[in-house]
């Protein structure tokens, strides 16, 4: 019987302890459970299977006011110290208030940790949790994404790839993305130095590949570090930016009056003796370039003639121009899984709009359009959407044909052409055989265009006697420096940064330099005109 009244005392005294702690429990229950539920996530990574993104079993620090035993001010003091985002002022009114539970740190390292377990409050609370981290640090920021607190997609690849990344079934297996992580940390490097350099107000680069539409690298300045979001910037130029992006349309208007018969013969001539006029407007070439003559289609592109493209533009009409930049994408965001931007498409296509588009002005697309672009250039007339996704051999999306092979053939002849003697010049690499088209736009705003900003771009391929990859790079607002002879055009600033990007990635992407090799260009070379000869 005694031994009876002991156990029913017992289990009287467990009932009671129970009763009192469902009464008393405060909500921080529902957060525990709400953690417990939330879905680890799948490792992603590089083409190569460099860690990009992975979930660790990682540490949260919280405290629960009201339970706290110890002197508060002290306390308060201590949370300050280790704690230096907030006050200690701060932290004595959180101990102060009626709150049932406050987080105090989210993804907490490990020494943290341990120096609040040592002050040795209980009302200090530790939990485990998944935490999101990024190996790489702020590399590829803008294609990745990022992950909230709670662990949901908040942009980038992480918000495209949720549905796989939680689902139990493939999380094993890492998402593989496109991006390769050496090339994609030339790309930023560069990026941000010729930023740096010039005081521009943001930099882009991407690098595709010509025949896939795989994105080796995307990069977008200034970044921002994933594993810390409170500071940074998340719009990616790359996609979700829309520029006026110049003289590089000038390779596509003339691809449309070969591909269109419009343009039969490379000595044709076009008239770029004065400005032409349009009604009250004028079209100028750019001072420094004018050649006051008549220019064939190569001189057209080597000396980057507005005159002569918006002549070549009013002959194929707005129809059949509208026609290829339809096929191109440039009515619609571009083709990518993640967030972008539409283009500003015109409202209305009368001759002029037609003759200046040619040219890169009065349509503003992202540099991730014009990187497709030129890969239908030169790939042999076909455009295909851009991936993020590593694409395994054949099975690359089918694409459209957007221009003949023959006329691709002669595309590249032609940007090859600008970088030997137009001006790409500063983006030769010796070996890699470059092609491409500088592009200086006049920066547009709220009162106009502005007569002191510029977007400075450079759409490059190589190597041209056999396309591999299109390397696009642009700097926002680029100032006149020394280094860029006082310069803040496109073949002083911005060429020379695809160059050394080139120069680092080539080898990296299995292109070896090659000297002995090139396309063969000596059917348009002499139809190029030089001072040291008789005005033709």
């Amino acid at each position: 019987m005694v031994l009876l009244l002991v156990f029913a005392a017992g289990v009287l005294a467990i009932l009671a302890r129970l009763a009192m702690l469902g009464a008393t429990a405060e909500p921080a229950s529902s957060r525990d459970v709400a953690a417990a539920l939330t879905p680890l996530r799948g490792d992603i990574v590089d083409r190569n299977g460099t860690p990009l993104a992975r979930t660790i079993d990682g540490w949260s620090i919280g405290v629960r006011p009201h339970q706290v035993i110890g002197d508060k001010v002290d306390l308060a003091r201590r949370m300050g110290a280790l704690l230096p985002e907030h006050s200690a002022a701060f932290y004595l009114a959180m101990l102060n208030s009626d709150r049932s539970f406050v987080y105090l740190r989210r993804r907490a390292a490990p020494e943290l940790v341990n120096a609040m377990n040592a002050i040795g409050e209980p009302g200090i609370a530790f939990a485990r949790e998944p935490e999101r981290l990024y190996p790489q640090s702020s590399l590829a920021a803008h294609v990745l994404g990022y992950v909230d607190m709670d662990g949901r997609a908040v942009t980038g690849m992480e918000k495209v790839l949720e549905p796989r990344l939680i689902d139990k079934s493939a999380r094993a297996t890492p998402a593989v993305l496109s991006i390769d992580a050496r090339v994609q940390a030339a790309v930023e490097s560069e990026l941000g130095k010729a930023m740096n350099d010039f005081q521009a107000a943001g930099a882009a680069g991407v690098i595709l590949d010509a025949r896939t539409g795989e994105v080796i690298a995307m990069a977008s300045v200034p970044s921002f570090n994933p594993n810390s979001v409170q500071q940074g910037v998340t719009i990616n130029n790359v996609t979700q930016s829309v520029y006026e992006l110049g003289s590089t349309f000038k390779p596509i208007a003339v691809a449309t009056a070969i591909d269109d018969g419009v343009v039969t013969d490379m000595s044709r001539r076009f008239d770029a003796t004065k400005p032409m006029p349009m009604g009250r407007f004028f079209i100028h070439d750019d001072r420094g370039d004018e050649q006051n003559r008549w220019l064939n289609i190569p001189e057209t592109l080597v000396y980057s003639s507005n005159i002569a493209t918006a002549r070549i533009a009013d002959e194929v009409g707005a129809e059949r121009m509208q026609e290829m930049f339809r096929k191109l994408g440039f009515d619609t965001p571009p083709a990518i899984e993640t967030a972008k931007a539409r283009p500003l498409w015109p409202s209305s296509w009368g001759r002029l709009t037609t003759m200046t588009t040619g040219y890169g002005h009065g349509i503003a697309v992202t540099p991730l359009h014009l990187a497709s672009a030129y890969a239908a250039l030169v790939n042999g007339g076909t455009w295909r959407p851009a991936t993020l996704l590593k694409v395994e051999p054949g099975k690359e999306a089918p694409g459209r044909r957007v221009i003949s092979e023959a006329t691709s053939a002669r595309m590249r002849q032609l940007l090859r052409l600008i970088v030997l003697q137009g001006t790409g010049k500063h983006a030769n690499v010796p070996g890699y055989r470059v092609g491409g088209k500088t592009g200086t736009a006049e920066k547009s705003g709220a009162g106009g265009y502005s007569r002191n900003k510029n977007v400075s771009t450079f759409a490059a391929a190589f190597p041209m006697d056999a396309p591999r990859y299109v390397v696009v790079t642009m700097l926002d607002s680029p100032v006149a420096t020394a280094a860029s002879m006082g310069q803040r055009t496109a073949g002083w600033t911005v060429a020379p940064v695809a160059a050394r990007i080139i120069l680092r990635t080539g080898a990296m992407l299995g292109v070896a330099p090659d000297e002995s090799r090139d396309i063969d260009v000596s059917e348009l070379a002499p139809l190029i005109w030089h001072p040291d000869k008789a005005v033709p």
